[in-house]
């Protein structure tokens, strides 16, 4: 379990306080992985050769970078794996609910611990749709729901 770590490349740790939001910012402490590595699991590249995977860890901060930033896909920094292997990673981890798991995880060890503040929280109505013209749509449903 603790073997994929050798293959971990290392990479310079960037604060998230003195960061542009087009910067690599650290997004899961080594704590955080370790509660969710195991939904994720990774196996080092084979002695035969070939191309080995992108390992999760850094598909999982490229998908964070990108729903932290709201950015495109195409946007995403080349400090992370190609945008096709985070994106494909990203549809098969929503399908098979890891990152649902992984969420929960995190969220409950950072309630557990005090570390989340609901003072402050909202709802976003950005995908709710609005039609234009809903009172006159509503008149024209009551006039036919009175019909017999």
């Amino acid at each position: 379990m603790y073997m994929t770590l050798v293959w971990w490349p290392k990479r310079k740790r960037v604060s998230t306080k003195t960061a542009s939001r087009t910067e690599r910012p650290v997004v899961l402490t080594d704590k955080q992985w370790s509660l969710v590595a195991k939904l994720f699991p990774w196996t080092p590249p084979s002695k035969k050769g070939g191309r080995p995977k992108a390992h999760p860890r850094d598909c999982l901060e490229g998908i964070l970078w990108i729903l932290v930033t709201g950015a495109r896909w195409k946007d995403l920094p080349r400090e992370y794996p190609s945008k096709a292997t985070c994106h494909r990673r990203f549809q098969q981890w929503t399908i098979e609910g890891r990152l649902l798991s992984a969420w929960q995880i995190i969220l409950e060890r950072m309630d557990d611990a005090g570390q989340i503040d609901f003072s402050e929280t909202f709802a976003d109505g950005t995908f709710a749709s609005a039609k234009k013209g809903v009172e006159e749509l509503a008149r024209l449903v009551v006039a036919k729901a009175q019909r017999s």
